[in-house]
């Protein structure tokens, strides 16, 4: 782990964000360019989202995109944020993070999620079943893959003669995600880090965070508590310029949150001069605990001042910057800001 002057890690949750005007492939090198940045800059983590049936997101494989991510790398830690359990395998997911983890010990995170990450349709394509829509369960879901990677299935459990190749070092680093007190169920249940999407709900964070702290109890994964608060982060030199790019993601959010869906990410001169519907904009302002949005000194406070209530010592910026150039410069300012490439030296 890094160790930062003033304690506060910060990772990157990459979304894959075609933006307007730009082809998918020149999105797959943005990523190339920016978990190398990234690692030189002193972040601590690279995760990938997984999404599926959204035309402006290339994340639809976490796993692929870890083992890009390390192979053109060399310190910086990778990972799913998350895999969504529901639309795989407990198996396959257990042997693909063997993999990532055989060949880049020691730099793997699993992030686990339990929703789908996608509508009704695509999930019944990714499953090839129609009834399985219909069945939760993800608690089965979790045990087996915990199981498979700790290999003590009991002896009549109809797993129990399955041995994948490897052994059990060759296991990744445990996330549970939540937006709610059920992902907290969940990793306080299986002694799991936990790391809270504050941009889906940003009332809960605190206090389930709070509740991960006071509540975890030390299993096979995990000796000691692990917990991130997930948000988006949007920072520039000044105030205005950081207002002026986050300009497409509100717009964007506001817009999701009215019922829009397969949104085009739109430019920030675009959004400048959009004109607000009612709604968009009583969206928009009830939207806006999701954000940290400021110069690089007012969002570096607001990072630490979160940090410090919900009792996390790493921070997770869901990537929403419109576009290449404003996050690698974004991503910069607030590590210099923070000091994170000290915690490399």
């Amino acid at each position: 782990m890094l160790n930062t002057a003033n304690g506060l890690k910060l990772s990157i949750l990459e979304f894959v964000h075609i933006y307007n005007g730009t082809e998918a492939t020149e999105s797959l090198q943005n990523v190339t360019e920016m978990v190398q940045l990234a690692e030189q800059w002193g972040f601590n983590r690279y995760w990938f989202a997984e999404h599926h049936n959204t035309k402006n997101l290339m994340s639809t494989s976490p796993d692929l995109l870890s083992l890009h991510a390390a192979a053109h790398t060399k310190s910086i830690r990778v990972g799913s944020g998350g895999i969504m359990l529901p639309n795989h395998s407990a198996l396959k997911v257990m042997e693909n993070f063997t993999l990532l983890e055989g060949l880049y010990p020691g730099r793997v995170d699993l992030g686990i999620g339990r929703a789908s990450g996608t509508d009704g349709r695509t999930m019944w394509a990714l499953l090839r079943s129609q009834e399985l829509m219909e069945v939760n369960d993800f608690p089965e879901q979790l045990d087996n893959l915990l199981s498979f990677f700790a290999r003590n299935f009991k002896e009549n459990h109809p797993f129990s003669s399955i041995h994948p190749p490897g052994d059990s070092s060759m296991v990744p680093d445990m996330f549970m995600l939540g937006s709610s007190e059920g992902g907290l169920h969940f990793a306080l249940e299986k002694g799991l880090g936990f790391v809270f999407a504050a941009h889906l709900a940003p009332q809960l964070a605190i206090p389930v965070l709070r509740a991960y702290r006071s509540n975890f109890k030390p299993s096979y994964c995990l000796t000691e508590p692990q917990s991130m608060l997930a948000t988006i982060v949007i920072t520039a030199e000044t105030e205005e310029e950081a207002k002026y790019i986050a300009g497409p993601a509100e717009l964007m959010w506001a817009q999701m949150s009215t019922g829009t869906k397969n949104l085009t990410f739109p430019t920030p001169e675009e959004a400048k001069n959009h004109t607000y519907t009612p709604h968009e904009e009583l969206a928009r302002e009830r939207n806006k605990d999701r954000f940290v949005i400021g110069s690089v000194g007012q969002v570096a406070e607001q990072l630490r001042q979160l940090a410090k209530a919900s009792l996390v010592d790493e921070i997770m910026i869901a990537d929403f910057y419109p576009n290449q150039e404003s996050r690698k410069k974004g991503h910069e300012l607030l590590a210099k800001e923070l000091g994170l490439s000290q915690g490399n030296k």
